[in-house]
Formats: structure tokens, C-alpha cells, sequence
């Protein structure tokens, strides 16, 4: 929740790098009084964007000798006066310069308040900031490029753009509107359906496009088939960990197991089911529920079947994969493997890689990212929708505007402030 005596006058401060013990801790602050507390502390302000080797005093007492730098405002990340103070890392010289920096009149920063400030005083809009908070969380290859991409302003130009359109599109209705009496040309009204229709077909092709949610949040690969088939022992050998149990007993999986994965740079989301079988176990039957419903969620099923099982009809999702190929070999044109011996793991690797590869390209336009993004793109695009279908100007008129209000949320260009505490409390303090 934010704090109901927000200013953005205020000087902020936080510690940009990790608390505990290490070489530098990094201390950010921003605001407009930043640079008389920076004066304070280091004796004098130093040159602009220019590293200077500072003893911090407080009140006589020598805080820490440290690497300043000034960063005047507009050109800073915030768009306001900052610094930030390159500290030796003791926990005793950072509570120490904290108490100092609270006592010159600047206040700890709330979650995300930095960033949240970059975008109020125009330095980025709401697409980049997300995609901030994304660089910070990215795990793997893939999430870097992409929150990189977004940071960049690749999605914000796309949004814009179908926003523009979508402005000279709305003048053009107005128009029709304001004057009916003035004989416009037809082809006024014809190329201003011409573009509503072009840009919902985009849109809807957009909404088509998951590569950003799954590279965001990871595909899911889940691990299936009867009991004592092998799955738990494939989880352990894809993974590289015991982090499964494996016995001779069917049925020792009563539950997922999941954990993350990296292949190629993408973040995968392994999950061990329990044996799917008919049981009068209480247990292990939840178990075979909830296997069900994760193989239905799942975007990429490993189908296991053991050297006694037929081959089943899969799926396009589902990948057949024959194991115990040890004891009896593989039915022709059928993937097998062996986890005790490894014999065509490195060949399942390599199926698997292709098909996260098959869901993760595509087109070169920037894929959505975020719950928030497909529903706000869903919105324009039905509003656009009904401007199609609607018999009178005005309504027609009144669709565009509520479509281009959906856009503009997205970026935050109208209707920001009820989405600022939402986005910005995920992130971490100093940034």
C-alpha cells in the first residue's frame, strides 16, 4: 500500500545492492533536495557523472571514505537530482550512513518507488518499468533478451503505434460526426473502417502470440505414465538432482513434484506425476487427479510407457517416449531411453529443445508479456470490435475512445494512478 504522505520532493534513498556482507554496497538517493544532502555528507558536491573519491562525515563523525557520484536531474534514471555512495559493505557503515541520511531529511523508499518516479516524471512508461522489474527476476537467457527488448521500448513502440492509429482514426469519426452536412468523400468513412478492421485483426493476432508469458513465466514440461514407468528416475536425470524418490513400489509418487530447469536459456518447469492407474487408494488416487490436471495444463507432455505398455495414440502436445530400453529395445520410429544407463537422454534433450524452440519463435513484432497486457489488449480489441458493429457514429465514436483509453493504461498515458501501487509494490526497495 502506498504511503499517503507520498512526495515527490521527497529525497529517497535504498540500498541498490543485496544486504549482507560483501565488498560494495551501493546506497541510491533521489529527489529534489538530493544535492544539499550530498553536499553534506561529502563535504562539497562533486563534478557531474564523474567518480569521486569522498570521506562521508555526519555531526563530525567520519562515516566511511567512499566513491560518489552525482547524477543532476532531468538526464538521471528518476528524472530528478540523485547520487549514489559506493560504501564499503559492513552492515555497521551502511545502518550507520542510513541513520545519517534520514537525519539530513530523506526517508527510506517504498517498493518500486524509484522506478515509479522514472515514470511520473516521463523517463520511461509502464511497459518499460515492468520490464525493469523483469530484468532484475530474470533467470535464464531467454528472460533476459526478452525484458531487455520491452526495456528498450520494442512493446511501447507497438502499443503506440496502434494507439496513433487509432487517435487519427477517432478525428476522422469526429468529424463524421460534427459534419454530417459537409459532403466528406466516402472514402473517409471507407478507409476509417478499413483501419479498425486492420488494427483488430493485429491485435487479435497479438493475443494469439504466448511467446513472452511462457519465456516470463517458464514452460511446463510434465512427466506422465503408468506407475513404476520410469518417470521420477527421467525427472532426476533431466535435473541433475534426487529430487525425486525412486523405488520399485508403484505408486511411490503421491503427489507433483516440480522443479525449474534451464534449457537452451528457457526456464522449463519439470513436474513428476503419480502413476496413472485405477486404484482404491484414497490417496493415491488424489494423486492421479491432480497428475490429470497437470498433464491438462501442461505445454509440453512426456508420455512415458514401459517395455510391457502398447503404444497409445498421444496428443500434439504429448511426446511418446519408450524406457527400460535396457531390458527390451524401442518399438520402431519411437524415442527411447534408459536412465540407468543414459542411453537416449541426449536424443530426448534434443526433441525437447525443438519443441520449446517450435513455442517459443515466432514473429519478429515483440510478444505480450503479462496478464495485465492480454487483458488490456482483449478490451481494445472488443471495443473495437463493437465500433464495427455499431449502427450509429456516435456509438461507433464512443467504442474508439473506450479502445483508445484501453491502450493508453497499458503504457500509461491516461488512467495511470490506480495501477502505480499494483505494479510497483512487487518490485524490490531499491529500485
Amino acid at each position: 500500500m502506498a504511503n499517503p504522505d507520498f512526495n515527490d520532493s521527497d529525497v529517497i534513498f535504498a540500498l541498490a545492492t543485496g544486504a549482507g556482507r560483501g565488498a560494495i554496497a551501493v546506497m541510491r538517493a533521489s529527489g529534489s533536495g538530493s544535492d544539499r544532502v550530498l553536499s553534506t555528507l561529502a563535504g562539497g558536491l562533486p563534478e557531474a557523472r564523474r567518480a569521486s573519491l569522498r570521506r562521508l562525515k555526519h555531526e563530525g563523525d567520519v562515516l566511511d571514505e567512499a566513491v560518489v557520484l552525482r547524477f543532476p536531474g532531468p538526464g538521471s534514471y528518476t528524472g530528478e537530482d540523485g547520487f549514489e555512495l559506493h560504501l564499503h559493505a559492513g552492515p555497521a557503515i551502511v545502518a550507520r550512513v542510513a541513520d545519517a541520511l534520514t537525519a539530513l531529511g530523506a526517508r527510506p523508499a517504498e517498493p518500486g518507488e524509484f522506478t515509479r518516479r522514472a515514470v511520473q516524471n516521463g523517463r520511461m512508461d509502464l511497459l518499460q518499468a515492468e520490464a525493469i522489474s523483469d530484468l532484475v527476476e530474470a533467470e535464464t537467457e531467454s528472460q533476459r533478451r526478452q525484458a531487455l527488448r520491452q526495456a528498450d521500448g520494442a512493446l511501447s513502440q507497438l502499443y503506440d503505434g496502434w494507439a496513433e492509429r487509432l487517435r487519427i482514426v477517432v478525428a476522422h469519426q469526429e468529424a463524421l460526426i460534427d459534419f454530417p452536412d459537409e459532403d466528406l468523400p466516402e472514402s473517409v468513412e471507407e478507409g476509417l473502417l478499413n483501419t479498425i478492421n486492420a488494427l483488430h485483426t493485429e491485435m487479435s493476432a497479438h493475443l494469439q502470440d504466448n511467446r513472452g508469458e511462457l519465456m516470463r513465466a517458464g514452460i511446463t514440461v510434465v512427466i506422465a505414465g503408468a506407475p513404476n514407468v520410469g518417470k521420477s528416475s527421467l525427472l532426476n536425470a533431466l535435473s541433475g538432482m534426487d529430487a525425486a524418490i525412486v523405488t520399485h513400489r508403484a505408486g511411490t509418487t503421491r503427489d507433483a513434484i516440480a522443479l525449474d530447469w534451464v534449457l537452451d536459456g528457457v526456464k522449463l518447469r519439470l513436474v513428476d506425476t503419480a502413476g496413472l492407474r485405477e486404484t482404491d487408494d484414497e490417496i493415491e488416487a488424489e494423486g492421479i487427479r491432480r497428475a490429470l490436471f497437470h498433464v491438462k495444463q501442461a505445454d509440453i507432455v512426456l508420455h512415458l510407457s514401459g517395455p510391457e505398455d502398447d503404444v497409445e495414440a498421444l496428443s500434439a502436445d504429448e511426446i511418446a517416449v519408450r524406457t527400460k530400453i535396457d531390458i527390451a529395445p524401442a518399438p520402431d520410429g519411437m524415442l527411447g531411453i534408459s536412465t540407468k544407463t543414459a542411453a537416449g537422454l541426449s536424443t530426448l534433450r534434443i526433441v525437447l529443445s525443438e519443441r520449446v524452440a517450435a513455442l517459443t519463435a515466432g514473429a519478429a513484432a515483440p510478444p505480450l508479456t503479462r496478464a495485465r497486457h492480454r487483458a488490456g489488449i482483449q478490451e481494445a480489441a472488443q471495443y473495437l470490435a463493437r465500433a464495427l458493429d455499431a449502427d450509429w457514429p456516435e456509438l461507433r465514436g464512443e467504442e474508439l475512445r473506450l479502445a483508445l483509453r484501453s491502450l493508453g493504461r497499458l503504457t500509461g498515458h491516461v488512467d495511470v494512478e490506480s495501477l502505480l501501487d499494483a505494479i510497483f509494490g512487487q518490485f524490490c526497495i531499491g529500485k
